[in-house]
Formats: C-alpha cells, sequence, structure tokens
C-alpha cells in the first residue's frame, strides 16, 4: 500500500474524537497502523452521530413491528402501509450543532437532508414538519438564532418546493447554548417501488450522482458528536452549504430512473458523505467495495482522499446500478444537469478499497467499520439516585386567589404560548395543492394526491416532565401524539422520533436517556403505535461562554396518521355560537395535576413538583371515542387539552374561530377541597389523556355515547360571543376577557421581540 501510514500520535487521535481504547481497537483491526485517510474514515463511522455507539442497545428495546409496518429502523427512513398499495415513509433527524454554528445552513441542510433520506427510498416529499427547541428569548444570540434558523428551514423548504405543514417551538433557558433544531419529511411511494441500500451484485458499477464534492462539512459527524466548548465559532467550516434548486433537480431525476429497473441499491449521503454511504451499502449487502477516487466529481482543485470521503457536501446520492444501465441513468441526470460519475464497483472482498493516483490509499475491513463498531453500556443512575441528584422541588402549597383573567392573558403573551404566526408565515405550506390543514391546530394534514384519504402529521415532547420524571415524561410525549393524531380525526399509525440528549458519559444523563425510552416504549405498545424510524443526537451540552450546560431530555416524537376522509377532518376552530363544549377525560375526583405545569411556572416563578400521570389505557380509550366523534360528523370542533389546561385550550379554539365562550363552575367544583375551592387550579391544570370537544346546541350525543362507551365527560359550557367568562348561573365570577384584548396579547411576543 502506498501513502503509508502517518505518525498517529494521541494528540491526533484525540482530534478525530476517538478514545486510545478505540484506537487500540482499530489496530486490532486492521492489524497494523492506519493511514490518514484509515483513521478519519474510523473517526466518523465510529462517532455518536454515526455508530449510535451510546445508545444502540437501548435503542433495541422500542417496539418496531406491527401489520401495517413494511420497514422498521435500519434503513433510510420507515415505511407504513397507507392502502390501495401505497406506502407513508418518513423520519425525522436532528441539525443541532450545525444550526447554532450557522443557523440559516445549519436548519437549511437539515431540511436538504431529511428529504434526501425520504426520496432515496423511492418516495416524493409531500410534507416537512421540524420541532424547534431555543434559549431565553433575552440572551444575547437568540433573536440571530430564531431568524436564522427560521429563514433557513423556509428557504430551503420553500425552494425545493415541499410544503412546510406545521412543527412546533419552545423556549427555555436549558437551551441557550445547544439549540435543537430537528426536522421532519413525509413521503408517498408507491408499495411495489420502494428502494434499500443493501448493495448487491458483484462487479456491479457504484455511481455517484448530484452535486460536486466540495470541502465544506469535513467532520461534520465528529463535531456533531462531541459538546461545545468556547470556540464554536472556529467550527464554521464543518458546517454544509445547501442548495434547494439542486435538490430539487435531484428528487425529480432520482424519480425518473426509479421508474425504471436500473436500481440495485440507493443511499444518500448524509452525516460522513461518501464514507457512510458506502459502508452502509455494503455491509448491509454484506460485501465489499472499491473506490476510484480521482472519479469523484470535485468543485475545489487539490482534495484529498481524505477530504473527499469526509466531505459532507450536500444534495448527493450514491447507487448501485444493474450492469449496462449506465448510459441510461447518465443521460437522466445529464438532462437534469447533475453530475453522474461511476466511480466504483461491488466486490466480493468485505472490504472498502479506495484507489487515488493508481495507488491503494485505504483498505479496511468493513465489519469493524459498521456491525462491529464500539457499543457501550453506559452507567445510568436509578429512578431513586436520579430523583436524588434532578433535586425537583415539591409542589407544596398551590397558590391562592388568583386572579383567572390576568393569569390567561400573561399566558398567552408569553413566549410558550404566544401565536407563532411570525414563524409558520414564512413557510410555504400550500404548495402541491394537497394541505389541508396546516400550523396551528393539532396536527397537520396531507390528502394523499388523487385520493379521499390523507395523512396527519404531528411533532410533539414535553422536556420538562422528562427532566422530573424521564418515564412519564417519556409515556407522555407518545401520548400527546397519539392525542394530537386523533383530534384531527385520524388513525395513529407509527412514530419516528429525534431523541435529544446531553452527554451519555454522565449517569444522570443516561438516567435520563433510559428512563425516556422506557416510558416511550410502554406507551407504544399500550397504544400499538411503533417506532419505525429515528435518530440519536447527544452531547446536546455547552460550556461556551454565557451557554448553559446540559439541554433537558427531549425525546422529540414525530406521528403519523392516516384519515381516510379528508372532508370529515376536525379543527380546532369554535365554529358557530351556542355549541356545546364537552370534556373528554374529565374526572371530578381526580386531583388538579399542577405539578411542572406552565401556569404554576409562569404566573408564580415556580418549576415544582412531579409531571402529571399518564393512564395509557384511558389514552386508547379516549383517542379511539374521539376519532369515532370526527369520523361520525359529532364533533364541530375537538382540541386535546395540554400545556396551560381547560383554559388556554379554550381560548386557542376561541381565537381560531373567532368566537367566544361561557364556561360553567359547576363543572370545575368538588374537583379540589371544598374549603380551598380555586377554579384556577382545575382551569389550568394538565391532567392527561382530555380532549375539549363541541357539538351542536340541539344535540345530546356526545354526553350519551360516552356513557355508553364508560367514557368519562362532563359538559363545561357553550361557545358564543366576543369574550371568555367563567360563570355561575347567570353570574360571570370573573371579569369577562374580550377576544380582542386576548388576540393582542398573543400576538404581541414575537412581533415585539422581531421589530424591537
Amino acid at each position: 500500500m502506498t501513502q503509508t501510514a502517518s505518525q498517529i500520535t494521541p494528540q491526533v487521535v484525540a482530534d478525530h474524537g476517538l478514545s486510545q481504547e478505540e484506537y487500540a481497537r482499530i489496530l486490532n483491526a486492521m492489524g497494523r497502523e492506519p493511514n490518514l485517510v484509515e483513521l478519519g474514515i474510523f473517526s466518523v463511522m465510529w462517532s455518536e452521530h454515526c455508530s449510535y455507539k451510546s445508545s444502540r442497545i437501548h435503542l433495541k428495546k422500542l417496539p418496531t413491528e406491527a401489520p401495517w409496518v413494511i420497514c422498521g429502523p435500519g434503513e433510510n427512513a420507515g415505511v407504513i402501509d397507507i392502502g390501495d398499495g401505497q406506502a407513508a415513509i418518513f423520519k425525522m433527524e436532528s441539525h443541532n450543532h450545525p444550526s447554532y454554528i450557522e443557523p440559516y445552513q445549519g436548519a437549511a441542510t437539515g431540511v436538504g437532508g431529511i428529504l434526501r433520506d425520504v426520496f432515496t427510498m423511492g418516495a416524493r416529499p409531500v410534507a416537512n414538519m421540524n420541532a424547534l427547541r431555543f434559549g431565553n428569548p433575552d440572551h444575547p444570540k437568540m433573536k440571530h438564532l430564531v431568524q436564522g434558523v427560521v429563514a433557513g428551514i423556509g428557504g430551503y423548504g420553500n425552494c425545493v418546493g415541499v410544503p412546510t405543514v406545521g412543527g412546533e417551538t419552545n423556549f427555555h433557558s436549558a437551551y441557550d447554548g445547544n439549540i435543537l433544531v430537528n426536522a421532519m419529511t413525509v413521503g408517498v411511494a408507491d408499495q411495489d417501488k420502494i428502494f434499500y441500500s443493501a448493495a448487491t451484485g458483484i462487479g456491479n458499477p457504484i455511481v455517484y450522482v448530484g452535486s460536486k464534492t466540495g470541502r465544506d462539512g469535513i467532520h461534520g459527524a465528529t463535531m456533531a458528536s462531541a459538546d461545545f466548548a468556547d470556540d464554536t465559532d472556529e467550527k464554521r467550516p464543518t458546517v454544509q452549504v445547501g442548495d434547494p434548486f439542486t435538490e430539487k433537480l435531484l428528487i425529480e431525476a432520482c424519480l425518473e430512473l426509479m421508474a425504471t429497473d436500473a436500481i440495485v441499491a440507493i443511499q444518500d449521503m448524509g452525516a460522513a458523505g461518501l464514507t457512510s454511504s458506502s459502508v452502509e451499502m455494503a455491509s448491509k449487502g454484506g460485501c465489499g467495495i472499491r473506490l476510484n477516487m480521482n472519479a469523484v466529481p470535485q468543485r475545489e482543485t487539490g482534495m484529498t482522499p481524505y477530504e473527499m470521503m469526509l466531505s459532507e457536501s450536500q444534495e448527493r446520492m450514491l447507487m448501485v446500478l444493474k450492469p449496462g444501465k449506465e448510459p441510461m441513468a447518465q443521460a437522466i441526470f445529464e438532462k437534469w444537469e447533475l453530475d453522474f460519475a461511476v466511480i466504483g464497483e461491488v466486490t466480493d472482498t468485505g472490504h472498502m478499497v479506495l484507489e487515488w493516483n493508481g495507488d491503494v490509499v485505504c483498505d479496511i475491513p468493513l465489519g469493524p467499520l459498521a456491525d462491529d463498531a464500539p457499543q457501550y453500556d453506559r452507567p445510568a443512575m436509578s429512578r431513586e439516585e436520579y430523583k436524588a441528584w434532578a433535586k425537583v422541588p415539591p409542589l407544596g402549597d398551590l397558590p391562592l386567589g388568583s386572579d383567572i383573567g390576568r393569569d390567561l392573558l400573561k399566558m398567552m403573551a408569553s413566549p410558550d404560548f404566544a401565536s407563532r404566526a411570525w414563524i409558520w408565515q414564512q413557510y410555504d405550506a400550500q404548495v402541491g395543492a394537497d394541505t389541508a390543514q396546516k400550523s396551528g391546530g393539532d396536527a397537520a394534514v396531507v390528502r394523499v394526491h388523487g385520493s379521499d384519504k390523507a395523512l396527519a402529521i404531528t411533532t410533539d415532547c414535553t422536556p420538562r416532565y422528562c427532566y422530573a420524571d424521564p418515564y412519564e415524561g417519556g409515556k407522555q410525549a407518545i401520548a400527546e401524539a397519539y392525542r394530537n393524531l386523533s383530534s384531527v380525526g385520524a388513525r395513529p399509525l407509527a412514530v419516528t422520533n429525534c431523541l435529544n440528549f446531553a452527554n451519555p458519559q454522565r449517569p444522570e444523563i443516561m438516567a435520563q436517556f433510559t428512563g425516556c425510552l422506557s416510558g416511550m416504549g410502554d406507551a407504544c405498545r399500550a397504544l400499538d403505535f411503533p417506532i419505525v424510524s429515528g435518530n440519536v443526537s447527544l452531547y446536546n451540552e455547552s460550556k461556551a461562554t454565557g451557554g448553559g450546560s446540559a439541554i433537558l431530555p427531549t425525546p422529540a416524537i414525530g406521528g403519523v396518521g392516516l384519515l381516510d376522509d379528508v372532508a370529515k377532518m376536525a379543527t380546532i376552530a369554535f365554529k358557530d355560537g351556542a355549541h356545546k363544549i364537552v370534556l373528554i377525560g374529565a374526572d371530578h375526583k381526580a386531583r388538579p395535576e399542577l405539578g411542572q405545569s406552565k401556569w404554576l411556572e409562569i404566573c408564580h416563578g415556580r418549576s415544582a413538583g412531579q409531571p402529571p400521570k399518564v393512564d395509557l389505557a384511558a389514552e386508547k380509550r379516549h383517542g379511539e371515542f374521539v376519532r369515532k366523534l370526527v369520523a361520525d360528523g359529532i364533533a364541530t370542533a375537538v382540541h386535546d387539552v395540554s400545556d396551560g389546561g381547560i383554559l388556554v385550550a379554550v381560548a386557542e379554539m376561541a381565537l381560531a374561530g373567532d368566537i367566544g365562550a361561557r364556561l360553567e363552575t359547576k363543572a370545575f367544583e368538588n374537583r379540589v377541597d371544598s374549603e380551598k375551592q380555586q377554579h384556577a387550579w382545575s382551569l389550568f391544570a394538565e391532567n392527561q389523556g382530555r380532549y375539549i370537544v363541541t357539538e351542536r346546541f340541539d344535540s345530546e350525543a356526545i354526553e350519551k355515547l360516552a356513557s355508553d362507551a364508560g367514557i368519562s365527560c362532563c359538559f363545561i359550557g357553550w361557545t358564543g360571543g366576543d369574550t371568555i367568562s367563567i360563570c355561575k348561573g347567570e353570574d360571570a365570577i370573573y371579569p369577562e376577557l374580550s377576544l380582542t384584548e386576548l388576540r393582542t396579547a398573543h400576538e404581541s411576543f414575537f412581533k415585539d421581540w422581531m421589530e424591537g
């Protein structure tokens, strides 16, 4: 072998994110010292971002199967059966570190990467979603980060022609030094035209298509597998640069070629670029791979094999074609003005071999790179040890004598509840003409083109619950996604996730990780809601000046469901005056759950108590009941009760429909001790498994159907007017709150912040 091994010092090994123990494993696997190209390849393939070395053993415990699951975790994206010979293909990915360093390009290339994960399997992307978490709005960098991330998501998605239909945006000081940008894409494909990544066929040509390779993004996967120090600005060269117009061409060219019989296997070049795509294709196919580095299209002069293999330049794909199909494939990609090059072939060696200028510059056995990569069972605190470490204050005595109207205004004006219109108005949600419901509701809804059915999509997580009790928080994240899909009338089918946590080498962080996964797994099993794809993002913490330490544990959930008839879809908006307002899941015997509630935090400055418990059996019963109400046309509006409790849910429904509400206090009595009757405790409580539904004034169907089904519910008021009031009999017991005043408060935060 030429290009002999350089002097690999301990510092060089450390610079590549490898421990000395891991380097010893490399020496043992190769039987010799690696050269710099080989060390670089090991470093990215063994990075946390690519190998999941701290999480693989735990991910295996999650439920991934159901009769409607066609392909679970392990491929580029998950695949589920949606009937009529069609499949939904979807995944969520993180682009956290790049988005903190360079928010526009970090977010934009996150969207580009998740799009490729979906269309590489043969799907046409039909919807983008996101889950964004930022630090305290008062932090000096936060306005710049929000503006850049939102512009990057909108800029890429709008240009590539895939609608961005919803998501979630939250603020908490734990994300001051490490924001989270999680992107999700959903696509639709014919079940007989799904493509996988396993390379097969000895001698079959390996082709490179898309954009040329540059030096952007080198060491991106390694950077994403470490926490932030004080040199984040110096890491800007590790952030890729995206081109959505090229991505659009790549989508069309790939789908055109997929309509033929030319493709054996296909893989996008995501994290670790040409390295990960070629290693994954060969290892999944149980074969070897030989690449001619001189044939790789390059946009910069003098690039070395090391740079080419580790580059994360965007809009690139790797394919294995059937012999003789190269001219046809080349004609398609050249028609779309994209690069096409045959750069290698499938071999039977079980090795990755790279040649450059006629010399072999890399020869690595594939087993150690992929399947035999390090796997760690990191120490984790027990639930009792974690509770002692977290030091969550007890709930203690609850506040008395609240001004409910003032509290509601304060909450609706806060960053937590303020209108996100400033964000979603920058996204094109209607391109493709199939969007039936976009941001602002419980779930986005996108019609399956040419049919009456539709996909419902949601992203959910409550990190403060996950911190206070990781197990209950994990359960609640899944349950809330289930509720949001049920709220629009969709049958929940499957989950993708983005598991965002801090340093796994800290036992308290591994306790968060394992606890959340345990809760998620139990919820998925109970709700028949399997996990079919996902991503793990660790080391989300910062030592940077002004930054926080660890983020809150944030297992972001992307849920997908199916509506058989999009015309029957429910929305949150009140539809008319004098409709009955009914609470599904009402339980007069239950104490109001105010631990970790937003009311306690925003109105009383306390973050205390344990999060609300999730009754999974009740969640399933209530969800099935609400979906039947929607399908039968009985419910005129539906909204799940989550952050902020009943009163915030009613306010959101009122604002969406521009119709007020009159709530009756008898619905909230007997929920607390009579001598401490506090309507605020019930109105702002975050008890789980509940929905607000409305029905026409002359109907008594919901309460009767609920009684017959053994579902707890109660009448809580009427829609109508232009105020929200809380009454006892004919008299309002608190000052009425006008919708105009409420809307002004609700829309003030982003307007004042961005224009200030």
